[in-house]
């Protein structure tokens, strides 16, 4: 804590730092140090939480040096890097530092697919999805997506299930493909109402209101986008309450009331610097600088469309570069710079064009018929499993009651033979019936007992007959015995 500026701590900061680096610092092992800096780096609203990550991944690299440690300390050990790789990712993600974030992020998979942690390994799956959608890779996009909505369905995990479905659906928004983004958005804002997820339902609904907007619904839009505002204001998710604005702006903006979109957009704006949010924000400087093109105040418009510009190329995005240059090539033809503006156009083509172009769409397809294919063959799978059960169920009843009525006619049978005492016979009649009687019983002794001995003999002809012999073996004696008392039974002198 000597190293930190206090006076820059809020209350939850100093009390978050207090309590863990006293667990640290009295620890009597190294795996509840490790708890301790993961509690603070993982809560810790101050920017200096990345000390603290720097700190536990320079503590698992010395332990992982060591020699002799046990299985499971070592086990726990890479699973804590495998976090801290993820966290380290999304810091840079949201940076702007794309390679850096995709440089993690993998570090992180790899480790977790050793350690076959699926559940983690979806996780990572899906932010690399979101830095290429953010790139216009829309053919790598889909297919980490895809990979993760995969891993997710076989977990049976609701929660992510939900979230990959709506980053598939921004994908297909993104192409323009409404009524699909619409059917994925609303399986996945279904699954989050039941969780009662309240920031996964302002994200689907916030996006759900992007759709009608394109659509042309805007009244429709606007319903969504202030349920979107509303829950994110209610959870105090700050990003979320930026990016929902931004969407309300460009709604005024496409009613042609700028002022007020001018409003959206500045609101938005000041959110993004407050919280150090990086991602979103050269889309809302092109905002601003297209009201004031509009409003003919071309210095101001050149100024925020240069900042948009600058961000986009930084973060390699290219819907922001897209953006920002449409919006300078107005400017440049504005000023008469026909060059600068032929220039700025040609980027905007050339940044389109790489967002989407035919073979995006193809691929999209692609994929959507590979996973729409995938989930037909499991469901027709687990049909024919569930099928095969209920034939294997009805078959079994229906042999046990065969099996029991069988029982009951050869003990009829020998109730039978015990009556006839009352009957005069003679020996060799006497000897035929009980020589069929316990026939018919040795016959149903190797029915019944047929398919276990299946699994023991492998239906090898042989060990059959080994078996078959075996309980004939066993039943001479006590036919033996019985033949003679039911002969002395029946036969008359």
């Amino acid at each position: 804590m000597d190293s930190l500026v206090l006076t820059s701590l809020d209350e939850n900061d100093h009390s978050l730092l207090d309590s863990n680096l006293t667990m640290y610092h009295s620890a009597n092992h190294d795996s509840l140090k490790i708890k301790a800096l993961s509690i603070i780096s993982g809560n810790m609203r101050s920017e200096f939480w990345k000390k603290y990550l720097d700190k536990e991944k320079e503590l698992i690299t010395i332990l992982l040096s060591q020699k002799n440690l046990n299985n499971s300390f070592v086990s726990f050990l890479y699973g804590s890097l495998a976090d801290i790789l993820n966290d380290y990712g999304y810091h840079y993600f949201q940076e702007g530092a794309i390679n850096k974030a995709l440089t993690n992020f993998i570090k992180s998979i790899k480790i977790r697919e050793r350690m076959n942690d699926m559940e983690g390994v979806a996780t990572n799956l899906n932010n690399i999805g979101f830095i290429y959608k953010h790139q216009g890779n829309i053919v790598k996009a889909l297919d980490y997506y895809h990979r993760c909505l995969k891993i997710q369905e076989s977990l049976k995990d609701q929660k992510y299930t939900a979230n990959s479905l709506n980053n598939i659906a921004v994908i297909y928004e993104i192409q323009n493909d409404f009524e699909k983004a619409l059917e994925y958005h609303f399986l996945s804002l279904n699954m989050k109402k039941k969780q009662k997820d309240d920031f996964g339902i302002a994200t689907s609904v916030n996006n759900i209101g992007n759709i009608y907007h394109h659509k042309g619904d805007l009244e429709v839009a606007l319903k969504y986008y202030k349920e979107g505002l509303t829950i994110y204001d209610s959870i105090n998710n700050v990003k979320g309450m930026a990016s929902t604005l931004h969407n309300i702006g460009s709604l005024y903006e496409t009613r042609g009331e700028s002022d007020t979109a001018l409003i959206y957009y500045e609101k938005c704006l000041e959110m993004e610097k407050n919280s150090q949010v990086v991602i979103g924000t050269a889309q809302t400087l092109v905002s601003i600088g297209e009201i004031y093109l509009k409003k003919n105040n071309i210095n101001e418009a050149k100024r925020y469309g240069d900042l948009g510009m600058q961000m986009g190329k930084e973060m390699s995005f290219p819907s922001d570069i897209r953006d920002a240059a449409n919006l300078l090539s107005q400017v440049y033809e504005k000023l008469g710079k026909g060059m600068k503006a032929l220039e700025m156009y040609k980027l905007h083509v050339q940044m389109k064009d790489s967002i989407n172009n035919e073979e995006t769409q193809k691929a999209s397809i692609r994929q959507q018929t590979q996973y729409e294919f995938e989930k037909a063959q499991i469901v027709k799978e687990n049909e024919a499993k569930e099928q095969a059960r209920l034939e294997s169920e009805a078959t079994g009843r229906r042999n046990n009651l065969q099996y029991s009525l069988i029982f009951l006619g050869i003990l009829l049978l020998f109730v039978g033979i015990l009556l006839m005492g009352f009957i005069k016979v003679s020996p060799n009649i006497a000897e035929g019936i009980i020589f069929f009687a316990f026939l018919i019983l040795f016959e149903f002794i190797l029915v019944f007992t047929d398919p276990y001995l299946e699994k023991i003999t492998h239906e090898e002809p042989m060990y059959n007959l080994a078996a078959n012999a075996l309980i004939a073996l066993l039943i001479f004696p006590l036919h033996a015995i019985l033949e003679k008392l039911l002969k002395n039974r029946i036969v008359k002198s």
